[in-house]
């Protein structure tokens, strides 16, 4: 579902950024990507979402290489990839409903909807993602009203309210508290499983990582030290690599 393919990306100052990347997340897989700051994990975030273009590779999502993609090609082909970020960014005046009916807005060309009106069948849509989240009952209560927690909740209902086929989580749990952080993972590996969702999930929580993926990828210096089943994975071996990091 989703593919990464020898992924390359060299400033223009001549860093390397990332250096050969290959990965692969299957449906109903939550693969959980670790490394030190600086090690190229929102980068290759980046280069997989297309905000930036990688100097060389594929990204290749429900079968469609991304990198090779312009225009209105490319935002069509990219509805098939949510991302869920550190920071829900909910617009805190509107009703929760609102908010996750927007993420449906990229399937929509018209007018109305360019201005941010929301298409009624999405607002009735809204409620089975809230429910996917278990906050149906917020529904209609404004954003601004949410603990963290609940929030990112919300943005992981709007990420699914664009029906992707797969989600990019970038540290979803980085300012929330421990039982928010615990019911966020437990979240993203149940929609893995029940939604048949391709997750791939960058954190710094090395527990976390270990209780809730089914692989974790190590990236230090742009490039992947290992890809390792949970089972296989030994913390002196993660130890490792963020030692390697900040050496």
């Amino acid at each position: 579902m989703l593919e990464v393919r020898n992924l390359s990306l060299t400033y223009p100052n001549g860093k390397q950024a990332l250096t050969s990347v290959n990965l692969s997340v299957q449906p109903g897989e939550l693969v959980i990507l670790l490394g030190g700051n600086g090690s190229g994990k929102t980068t290759m975030l980046r280069c997989l979402t297309r905000t930036l273009q990688p100097s060389s590779g594929q990204v290749i999502v429900d079968g469609r290489d991304l990198t090779g993609l312009q225009g209105e090609k490319l935002r069509q082909a990219r509805m098939s990839l949510a991302l869920i970020s550190q920071h829900p960014s909910l617009v805190r005046r509107r009703s929760v409903r609102a908010n996750v009916a927007s993420g449906a807005l990229g399937h929509y060309s018209d007018t109305l909807t360019a201005l941010g009106r929301v298409p009624r069948p999405e607002l009735d849509s809204a409620s089975h993602f809230l429910a996917e989240v278990g906050l149906e009952h917020l529904a209609e209560q404004r954003a601004s009203t949410l603990s963290g927690g609940q929030a990112q909740r919300v943005s992981i209902a709007r990420a699914l309210a664009q029906r992707p086929r797969a989600l990019l989580a970038d540290e979803p749990i980085a300012s929330l508290d421990p039982e928010a952080s615990e019911e966020i993972m437990r979240l993203l590996k149940r929609l893995a499983k029940t939604d048949n969702l391709a997750v791939l999930c960058v954190l710094h929580q090395v527990d976390l990582a270990l209780d809730h993926a089914d692989r974790v990828v190590g990236i230090r210096h742009g490039k992947v030290d290992f890809d390792l089943s949970r089972d296989d994975i030994s913390r002196d071996r993660v130890r490792n690599l963020y030692l390697s990091e900040a050496a």
